[in-house]
Protein backbone atom coordinates (compact mmCIF):
# COMPACT_ATOMS: atom_id res chain seq x y z
CA UNK A 1 0.00 0.00 0.00
CA UNK A 2 2.80 2.53 0.81
CA UNK A 3 4.68 2.03 -2.48
CA UNK A 4 0.97 2.18 -4.10
CA UNK A 5 1.25 5.69 -2.21
CA UNK A 6 4.67 7.00 -2.37
CA UNK A 7 5.66 5.60 -5.92
CA UNK A 8 4.17 8.74 -7.92
CA UNK A 9 5.93 10.86 -6.25
CA UNK A 10 9.25 9.49 -7.11
CA UNK A 11 9.37 11.19 -9.96
CA UNK A 12 10.28 15.73 -10.27
CA UNK A 13 6.71 15.92 -12.60
CA UNK A 14 4.30 14.53 -10.32
CA UNK A 15 5.87 16.35 -7.21
CA UNK A 16 4.87 19.57 -9.29
CA UNK A 17 2.03 18.20 -10.22
CA UNK A 18 0.35 17.01 -6.70
CA UNK A 19 2.13 20.51 -4.98
CA UNK A 20 0.41 22.85 -7.79
CA UNK A 21 -2.73 20.53 -7.62
CA UNK A 22 -3.28 20.68 -3.51
CA UNK A 23 -2.70 24.64 -3.69
CA UNK A 24 -5.63 25.48 -5.90
CA UNK A 25 -7.55 23.09 -4.05
CA UNK A 26 -7.23 25.14 -0.67
CA UNK A 27 -7.86 28.00 -2.40
CA UNK A 28 -11.10 26.48 -4.98
CA UNK A 29 -12.39 24.77 -1.43
CA UNK A 30 -12.29 28.25 0.38
CA UNK A 31 -13.88 30.82 -2.23
CA UNK A 32 -16.26 28.27 -3.43
CA UNK A 33 -17.97 28.49 -0.01
CA UNK A 34 -18.72 32.08 -0.76
CA UNK A 35 -19.53 31.35 -4.09
CA UNK A 36 -22.06 29.14 -2.87
CA UNK A 37 -23.88 32.01 -0.81
CA UNK A 38 -23.55 34.02 -3.55
CA UNK A 39 -25.18 32.33 -5.78
CA UNK A 40 -22.37 32.54 -8.45
CA UNK A 41 -21.80 29.26 -9.79
CA UNK A 42 -22.85 30.81 -13.43
CA UNK A 43 -20.74 33.72 -13.49
CA UNK A 44 -17.43 30.85 -12.12
CA UNK A 45 -18.62 29.42 -15.16
CA UNK A 46 -18.93 32.62 -17.47
CA UNK A 47 -15.29 33.65 -16.98
CA UNK A 48 -13.56 30.46 -16.68
CA UNK A 49 -14.69 30.50 -20.39
CA UNK A 50 -14.11 34.30 -21.56
CA UNK A 51 -10.34 34.03 -20.71
CA UNK A 52 -9.90 31.86 -23.51
CA UNK A 53 -9.72 35.07 -26.44
CA UNK A 54 -7.54 36.19 -23.61
CA UNK A 55 -5.07 33.38 -23.36
CA UNK A 56 -4.67 33.11 -27.09
CA UNK A 57 -3.63 36.92 -27.63
CA UNK A 58 -1.32 36.95 -24.97
CA UNK A 59 0.57 33.99 -26.50
CA UNK A 60 0.17 36.73 -30.17
CA UNK A 61 1.55 39.62 -28.23
CA UNK A 62 4.28 37.83 -26.34
CA UNK A 63 3.25 38.44 -22.57
CA UNK A 64 2.54 35.64 -19.90
CA UNK A 65 -0.81 33.83 -20.41
CA UNK A 66 -1.88 34.61 -17.03
CA UNK A 67 -1.95 38.11 -17.80
CA UNK A 68 -4.49 37.82 -21.21
CA UNK A 69 -6.38 35.37 -19.13
CA UNK A 70 -6.93 38.02 -15.72
CA UNK A 71 -7.73 40.65 -18.33
CA UNK A 72 -9.97 38.67 -20.46
CA UNK A 73 -11.99 36.88 -17.29
CA UNK A 74 -12.12 40.82 -15.83
CA UNK A 75 -13.57 42.17 -18.81
CA UNK A 76 -16.60 39.39 -19.04
CA UNK A 77 -17.26 40.69 -15.43
CA UNK A 78 -17.48 44.36 -15.86
CA UNK A 79 -19.51 43.82 -19.19
CA UNK A 80 -22.01 41.42 -17.74
CA UNK A 81 -21.99 44.00 -14.80
CA UNK A 82 -22.34 47.11 -17.52
CA UNK A 83 -25.51 45.04 -19.77
CA UNK A 84 -27.21 44.13 -16.17
CA UNK A 85 -27.40 47.66 -15.61
CA UNK A 86 -28.24 49.71 -18.68
CA UNK A 87 -30.68 46.66 -19.94
CA UNK A 88 -34.04 45.09 -18.98
CA UNK A 89 -32.06 41.57 -20.03
CA UNK A 90 -31.39 38.97 -16.43
CA UNK A 91 -28.34 38.54 -15.47
CA UNK A 92 -27.93 34.84 -16.06
CA UNK A 93 -29.66 35.67 -19.87
CA UNK A 94 -26.46 38.27 -19.83
CA UNK A 95 -23.68 36.01 -18.84
CA UNK A 96 -25.00 33.20 -21.39
CA UNK A 97 -24.59 35.73 -24.06
CA UNK A 98 -21.01 36.72 -22.98
CA UNK A 99 -18.88 33.90 -22.06
CA UNK A 100 -20.34 31.68 -25.54
CA UNK A 101 -19.91 34.83 -27.34
CA UNK A 102 -16.23 35.45 -25.87
CA UNK A 103 -15.61 31.71 -25.88
CA UNK A 104 -16.48 31.33 -29.11
CA UNK A 105 -13.82 34.28 -30.55
CA UNK A 106 -11.61 32.66 -28.44
CA UNK A 107 -11.94 29.60 -30.59
CA UNK A 108 -11.86 31.39 -33.83
CA UNK A 109 -8.65 33.11 -32.69
CA UNK A 110 -7.39 29.86 -31.70
CA UNK A 111 -8.05 28.48 -35.23
CA UNK A 112 -6.48 31.79 -36.78
CA UNK A 113 -3.21 32.47 -35.14
CA UNK A 114 -0.61 30.15 -35.14
CA UNK A 115 0.69 28.51 -31.61
CA UNK A 116 2.79 26.03 -29.99
CA UNK A 117 -0.21 25.77 -27.47
CA UNK A 118 -2.40 22.78 -27.86
CA UNK A 119 -6.03 23.41 -27.68
CA UNK A 120 -6.42 20.60 -25.55
CA UNK A 121 -4.32 21.39 -22.27
CA UNK A 122 -5.80 25.09 -22.57
CA UNK A 123 -9.28 23.06 -22.60
CA UNK A 124 -8.43 19.97 -20.41
CA UNK A 125 -5.76 21.13 -18.58
CA UNK A 126 -1.54 20.34 -18.53
CA UNK A 127 -1.03 19.44 -14.77
CA UNK A 128 1.77 16.95 -15.42
CA UNK A 129 3.34 18.82 -17.97
CA UNK A 130 3.45 22.14 -15.40
CA UNK A 131 7.10 23.64 -14.91
CA UNK A 132 8.86 25.07 -12.01
CA UNK A 133 7.92 28.40 -12.87
CA UNK A 134 4.38 27.63 -13.37
CA UNK A 135 4.49 26.41 -9.84
CA UNK A 136 6.22 29.81 -9.01
CA UNK A 137 3.38 31.62 -10.92
CA UNK A 138 0.34 29.44 -9.24
CA UNK A 139 2.07 29.93 -5.59
CA UNK A 140 2.11 33.55 -6.08
CA UNK A 141 -1.68 33.93 -7.33
CA UNK A 142 -2.89 31.69 -4.64
CA UNK A 143 -1.01 32.96 -1.94
CA UNK A 144 -2.52 36.16 -2.51
CA UNK A 145 -6.07 35.21 -3.02
CA UNK A 146 -5.52 33.37 0.90
CA UNK A 147 -4.31 36.61 2.53
CA UNK A 148 -7.24 38.93 0.89
CA UNK A 149 -10.00 36.64 1.56
CA UNK A 150 -8.42 35.44 4.90
CA UNK A 151 -8.28 39.52 5.70
CA UNK A 152 -11.55 40.43 4.40
CA UNK A 153 -13.60 37.10 4.90
CA UNK A 154 -15.89 38.89 7.59
CA UNK A 155 -16.70 41.60 5.22
CA UNK A 156 -17.24 39.11 2.44
CA UNK A 157 -18.99 36.66 4.23
CA UNK A 158 -21.77 39.68 5.06
CA UNK A 159 -21.90 40.88 1.63
CA UNK A 160 -22.57 37.01 0.08
CA UNK A 161 -25.07 36.31 3.22
CA UNK A 162 -27.20 39.51 2.98
CA UNK A 163 -25.91 42.83 0.77
CA UNK A 164 -28.85 45.03 2.04
CA UNK A 165 -26.97 44.31 5.80
CA UNK A 166 -23.56 44.85 4.28
CA UNK A 167 -24.79 48.16 3.11
CA UNK A 168 -26.37 49.26 6.29
CA UNK A 169 -23.34 48.14 8.59
CA UNK A 170 -21.10 50.86 6.47
CA UNK A 171 -19.91 48.51 3.89
CA UNK A 172 -18.31 49.74 0.21
CA UNK A 173 -20.95 47.07 -1.71
CA UNK A 174 -19.28 47.64 -5.45
CA UNK A 175 -16.25 47.78 -3.86
CA UNK A 176 -16.79 44.02 -2.48
CA UNK A 177 -18.54 43.03 -5.16
CA UNK A 178 -15.60 43.67 -7.63
CA UNK A 179 -12.79 42.86 -5.31
CA UNK A 180 -15.14 39.15 -5.34
CA UNK A 181 -14.89 38.90 -8.79
CA UNK A 182 -10.99 39.97 -9.04
CA UNK A 183 -10.59 37.48 -6.58
CA UNK A 184 -12.54 34.74 -8.80
CA UNK A 185 -10.58 35.33 -12.23
CA UNK A 186 -7.32 34.86 -10.46
CA UNK A 187 -8.95 32.00 -9.05
CA UNK A 188 -9.52 30.40 -12.41
CA UNK A 189 -6.22 31.64 -14.08
CA UNK A 190 -4.23 29.90 -11.15
CA UNK A 191 -7.32 26.55 -11.59
CA UNK A 192 -6.76 26.84 -15.37
CA UNK A 193 -3.76 24.74 -15.61
CA UNK A 194 -4.72 21.89 -13.21
CA UNK A 195 -8.23 21.33 -14.83
CA UNK A 196 -8.70 23.62 -17.94
CA UNK A 197 -10.84 26.12 -18.61
CA UNK A 198 -13.98 23.62 -19.15
CA UNK A 199 -13.88 21.65 -15.80
CA UNK A 200 -12.32 24.64 -13.71
CA UNK A 201 -15.94 25.33 -13.05
CA UNK A 202 -16.20 21.93 -11.07
CA UNK A 203 -13.14 23.07 -8.81
CA UNK A 204 -14.66 26.18 -7.79
CA UNK A 205 -18.27 24.79 -6.80
CA UNK A 206 -18.12 21.43 -5.85
CA UNK A 207 -16.66 21.80 -2.54
CA UNK A 208 -18.86 24.49 -1.33
CA UNK A 209 -21.85 22.39 -2.35
CA UNK A 210 -20.74 19.81 -0.57
CA UNK A 211 -20.03 21.47 2.54
CA UNK A 212 -23.22 23.22 2.29
CA UNK A 213 -25.45 20.12 2.47
CA UNK A 214 -23.53 18.72 5.53
CA UNK A 215 -23.62 21.75 7.33
CA UNK A 216 -25.38 25.05 8.24
CA UNK A 217 -22.16 26.75 10.39
CA UNK A 218 -19.82 28.88 7.60
CA UNK A 219 -16.86 28.01 9.73
CA UNK A 220 -17.32 24.11 9.25
CA UNK A 221 -18.33 24.62 5.85
CA UNK A 222 -14.84 26.00 5.34
CA UNK A 223 -13.20 22.84 6.82
CA UNK A 224 -15.48 20.48 5.23
CA UNK A 225 -14.96 22.35 1.40
CA UNK A 226 -10.82 22.03 2.57
CA UNK A 227 -10.78 18.24 3.39
CA UNK A 228 -13.16 17.07 0.11
CA UNK A 229 -11.40 19.23 -1.87
CA UNK A 230 -7.44 18.03 -1.03
CA UNK A 231 -8.87 14.64 -0.76
CA UNK A 232 -10.26 14.63 -4.48
CA UNK A 233 -6.90 16.17 -5.51
CA UNK A 234 -4.65 13.61 -4.24
CA UNK A 235 -6.75 10.45 -4.63
CA UNK A 236 -7.47 12.17 -8.33
CA UNK A 237 -3.57 12.56 -8.96
CA UNK A 238 -2.66 8.90 -7.36
CA UNK A 239 -5.48 7.06 -9.26
CA UNK A 240 -4.53 9.26 -12.09
CA UNK A 241 -1.37 7.84 -12.35
CA UNK A 242 -1.78 3.92 -11.85
CA UNK A 243 -4.44 3.80 -14.43
CA UNK A 244 -2.44 6.29 -16.51
CA UNK A 245 -5.71 8.34 -17.08
CA UNK A 246 -5.50 12.59 -17.09
CA UNK A 247 -5.19 13.86 -14.17
CA UNK A 248 -7.30 17.28 -14.05
CA UNK A 249 -10.58 14.65 -15.24
CA UNK A 250 -9.46 12.17 -12.15
CA UNK A 251 -10.44 15.16 -9.59
CA UNK A 252 -13.15 16.63 -10.76
CA UNK A 253 -14.90 12.98 -11.02
CA UNK A 254 -14.04 12.18 -7.51
CA UNK A 255 -15.37 15.29 -6.21
CA UNK A 256 -18.65 14.51 -7.65
CA UNK A 257 -18.84 11.29 -5.73
CA UNK A 258 -18.22 13.32 -2.76
CA UNK A 259 -21.05 15.35 -3.47
CA UNK A 260 -23.32 12.27 -4.30
CA UNK A 261 -22.30 11.19 -0.72
CA UNK A 262 -23.34 13.80 0.67
CA UNK A 263 -26.42 14.13 -1.19
CA UNK A 264 -26.89 10.21 0.03
CA UNK A 265 -26.11 11.27 3.73
CA UNK A 266 -28.26 14.82 3.73
CA UNK A 267 -31.05 12.53 2.57
CA UNK A 268 -30.64 10.07 4.93
CA UNK A 269 -30.00 12.58 8.03
CA UNK A 270 -33.62 14.86 7.08
CA UNK A 271 -35.37 11.60 6.73
CA UNK A 272 -34.36 10.14 10.27
CA UNK A 273 -35.24 13.89 11.98
CA UNK A 274 -38.61 13.71 10.12
CA UNK A 275 -39.09 9.99 11.37
CA UNK A 276 -38.08 11.78 14.97
CA UNK A 277 -39.79 13.91 15.39
CA UNK A 278 -43.08 12.13 14.44
CA UNK A 279 -42.16 9.64 16.64
CA UNK A 280 -41.81 12.66 19.45
CA UNK A 281 -45.15 14.00 18.35
CA UNK A 282 -47.04 11.17 18.45
CA UNK A 283 -45.46 10.22 21.71
CA UNK A 284 -46.41 13.74 23.13
CA UNK A 285 -50.24 13.22 22.50
CA UNK A 286 -50.84 9.78 23.69
CA UNK A 287 -49.65 11.06 27.01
Amino acid sequence: MWTWISEPFSFPFMQHALFTALIVAIVCAILSCYLVLKGWSLMGDAISHAILPGIVIAFWVGIPLAIGAFLSGIFCAVSVGYLKENSRIKEDTVMGIVFSGMFAFGLVLFTKIETNEHLSHILFGDLLGISRAELIQTLIISSIIFIIIVLKRRDFLLYCFDPSHARVAGLNIKRLHYSLLILLALTIVSAMQVVGVILVIAMLISPGITAYLLTKRFDTMILIALFTSVSATLIGTLLSYHIDAATGPCIIILQGIFFLLALIWSKIRLRFQKNTYSALSTESQTS
